[in-house]
């Protein structure tokens, strides 16, 4: 049985702008993240993924950094990108899309040639992030307000 949504690339504005509305009832509105700090000058030229459910209504999404905005979030290495802003909406957690989008980003990781992803983790998501092979380093900080470790995955 295959699964009841895919996962892509987003291919144009349209796709983006699904991207950001997930992200605004995830961490907008679930999570209180203010609004002016979810939005960046980085999602212009990130990758961003998109979980899209059969008819087309936007489940989950995240994003690609590289180059010099991922170095800036990762110590400074240009070789690792930087995963962030994933989100899957309320009803659709649990059916695997989070782990589906984190492999997509990392195949647009391979695409790039890069040599490992990076992330931030909220610490309530250590776990889900350490079943896909990531490990943690790093003190917990607050980003948002809201408890983070940084974590690793060579590809």
């Amino acid at each position: 049985m295959s699964a009841p949504y895919r996962v892509r690339v987003a291919a144009d504005l349209a796709d983006r702008e699904a991207c950001f509305r997930v992200r605004k009832e995830v961490f907008v509105g679930e999570q209180g993240v203010p609004e002016d700090i979810e939005y960046d000058a980085h999602d212009a030229d990130a990758v961003h993924v998109l979980a899209l459910r059969e008819d087309g209504v936007p489940l989950g999404t995240g994003r690609l950094l590289s180059g010099e905005a991922a170095a800036a979030r990762n110590g400074g290495d240009p070789s690792v990108g930087s995963l962030g802003r994933l989100a899957v909406t309320w009803e659709a957690r649990g059916l695997g899309i989070g782990a589906a989008l984190v492999r997509a980003i990392e195949d647009a990781a391979r695409d790039q040639g890069l040599s490992a992803v990076d992330l931030h983790a909220q610490t309530h998501a250590l776990g889900f992030y350490e079943r896909l092979g990531y490990r943690a380093y790093g003190p917990e900080f607050p980003d948002a307000g809201i408890p983070h470790r940084s974590m690793r995955r060579a590809l």
